[in-house]
């Protein structure tokens, strides 16, 4: 199960996510811990004739690298990678934790620093991403520090992170396929829409500017697993996109910090009280970190019904179906949001408790589950 398991999941990420073809070059970057799948890929990759530069990362590097750099080092961009990602075809991340909580003493200086020697990376990727360029996905791969962050043993993890994915079906692509069938009439329904209201028990009570935005299909193109539709707030209206109050989260991990029951108060767009019962601090300072780490780049709706549990890790998370996220920070120039930021931090709210979306006065969600006419 575990070799059939990664190979499907390698046939998926080069067959459907990036369509890698004869000729082509390609970025296989991985952190080391999921070399099982690295090596996977790479094989499917040379099968395919796809030329491939490889960039395996110890992950505990970057703890070496918050203790013993001075800032003058930490806020230098990755320029190798920065090279290979503007010329070649194809880009394939695949992420693995071998400490989860690897620099949560790290300074927040040089945390901020750290993200914004990548900007340069991720506004590569993004813009040659919408000039159909390069194509991308990044994948994370199920370790036992995951599992333990997830309350789970490792095989049961494992075999968690297999079933969001769909390894465990005989034909996976066929089933990613029929979600994108599915998905595309949903983004279409909310393309025609001007206003997102999202309510819960907890008291979230938002309301989101969404007219002439454009919606995203998330079916496994660029995550993997997926599950999710999303879009950019129009920052430009005149109550400045986003209003109101979004809270209680799941715990979250960003940048290896622990952040637990978030409020959210935005006015005319922007973030004007943040608190937490845990990790309040690092919140608010992610917030003040540049001019845009207040706005919202992103509101997206979960869609991935596999999801049961949360995990801690955003990538999965962010897809619970019955839930909504926000991300702080950068927008997604195809959306037609142009936020920029030196982050993009997704927060998952969740509407499984009395929790609402509608659409321009129309329930298309409630208490988790989308409404019949919606589906």
């Amino acid at each position: 199960m575990i070799y059939s398991a990664l190979h499907k999941w390698a046939e998926v990420l080069i067959d459907f996510s990036v369509e890698a073809m004869p000729g082509q070059t390609a970025i296989l970057h991985g952190d080391i811990e999921a070399m099982e799948l690295i090596e996977a890929c790479y094989e499917k990759l040379m099968k395919k004739g796809v030329s491939v530069d490889l960039y395996i990362t110890p992950a505990y590097f970057a703890e070496i690298q918050m203790r013993h750099a001075p800032e003058s080092v930490v806020k230098n961009p990755p320029m190798g990678l920065l090279h290979a990602v503007q010329n070649a075809d194809i880009y394939i991340r695949i992420g693995a934790d071998s400490n989860t909580k690897l620099l949560v003493n790290a300074p927040l200086s040089k945390l901020a620093l750290a993200s914004k020697a990548k900007e340069p990376l991720m506004e590569t990727i993004m813009q040659r991403a919408k000039e159909k360029k390069l194509r991308w996905v990044y994948t994370h791969f199920p370790t036992a520090a995951a599992a333990q962050e997830a309350d789970m043993g490792t095989q049961e993890y494992r075999d968690f992170i297999y079933s969001l994915c769909y390894l465990d079906a005989c034909h996976p692509m066929e089933k990613w396929r029929e979600i994108e069938k599915k998905q595309q009439k949903w983004t279409d329904y909310l393309s025609k829409k001007k206003q997102l209201h999202f309510t819960n028990a907890m008291g979230t009570d938002l309301w989101v500017d969404v007219e002439g935005m454009r919606w995203i299909n998330c079916c496994g193109k660029c995550n993997f697993p997926d599950g999710e539709v999303y879009t950019g707030p129009n920052l430009q209206a005149k109550n400045g996109g986003v209003n109101g109050t979004a809270r209680y989260s799941f715990p979250v991990i960003y940048r290896h910090v622990e952040v637990r029951d978030i409020e959210l108060v935005f006015e005319k767009g922007a973030v004007v009280q943040a608190n937490a019962s845990k990790g309040q601090d690092f919140l608010r300072d992610i917030l003040s970190q540049d001019p845009g780490a207040k706005f919202v780049g992103e509101i997206a709706i979960g869609t991935n019904m596999q999801m049961n549990r949360i995990t801690k890790n955003i990538l999965f998370d962010e897809k619970f179906g019955g839930t909504f996220h926000l991300a702080l920070g950068r927008g997604y120039p195809e959306t037609g949001n142009t936020n920029a930021s030196s982050h993009h931090w997704d927060i998952t709210f969740d509407l499984r408790e009395d929790g609402k979306i509608k659409a321009d006065g129309q329930s298309i969600l409630e208490n988790g589950k989308f409404t019949p006419d919606f589906r």
